[in-house]
Parts: structure tokens; C-alpha cells; sequence
């Protein structure tokens, strides 16, 4: 099962960073968080790898609705996207609502996965 999507951009890992930011607030995304595992396992294990950093992107209106219709389904969230150093590119991953939301059962969250998986891919498709 595909659980992720997402493209190749060419440039380097602070510009497809910055560009992979601006998407998301065209789609009403804000980034909540940031999270460097390459410097992690540097500092934490000493081991060296490409950068990889994920960000925990955000719609307000749509994680009001998904919490509004299932308490627990903010272990679900945010939606997580995956920037992966390969060479001059940088690969974007981004984890699909649609999958992740439908371990959820409750009435309405399968609505709000399919437009945010909809609205992930503008973000996807403006990279590329």
C-alpha cells in the first residue's frame, strides 16, 4: 500500500524548503513543525547521512474538523512532509491523508482526508 507521494525537486535542501513552505500556505498550510534528523542522529548517535528534515504541515479548518469528528484522531496529525536529500535534488514526500485518516472510523473523517490529500496534491504539483 502507497502511503506517501510526492516528487523531485532539483535545488538545494534550504531552497526546495522554502519553496515546499510557500505551497503549503497557498493550500492553508502552516508548518507546526520542524524536525532535522540529519543533525538529530549527528548529535544524538554520531552518524552522518543526507539531509532529511520533516515538517509537520497544518490546516487549521481542516484539523478543527477532524478533531470535531473524532477526539483521538489528533494522533493522526499533523500531515507530515518528508524532505529527502538524493544528489543536486531533494526528494518531497508527503504522508496521504487519505490513508492515514482512514484508520479513523468516524462519520466525516474520510471527507476531510479526501480534500486534504486534494489539496496536499496542488502542493505537490506546484513543486514539480
Amino acid at each position: 500500500m502507497e502511503y506517501t507521494f510526492g516528487t523531485v525537486v532539483v535545488g538545494t535542501m534550504e531552497a526546495v524548503e522554502e519553496k515546499v513552505t510557500a505551497a503549503l500556505a497557498g493550500e492553508g498550510f502552516g508548518v507546526l513543525t520542524r524536525i532535522d534528523v540529519q543533525a538529530t542522529f549527528k548529535a544524538k548517535l554520531d552518524v552522518e547521512r543526507d539531509g532529511y528534515v520533516i515538517l509537520g504541515a497544518c490546516n487549521p479548518n481542516l484539523a478543527y474538523r477532524a478533531i470535531a469528528a473524532d477526539d483521538e484522531i489528533g494522533a493522526l496529525l499533523p500531515c507530515n512532509v518528508v524532505l529527502r536529500e538524493e544528489g543536486d535534488a531533494v526528494a518531497v514526500r508527503v504522508a496521504d491523508p487519505d490513508v492515514m485518516l482512514s484508520l479513523a472510523g468516524a462519520d466525516g473523517v474520510a471527507a476531510i482526508g479526501a480534500e486534504a490529500r486534494e489539496r496536499l496534491s496542488r502542493v505537490v504539483a506546484a513543486l514539480a
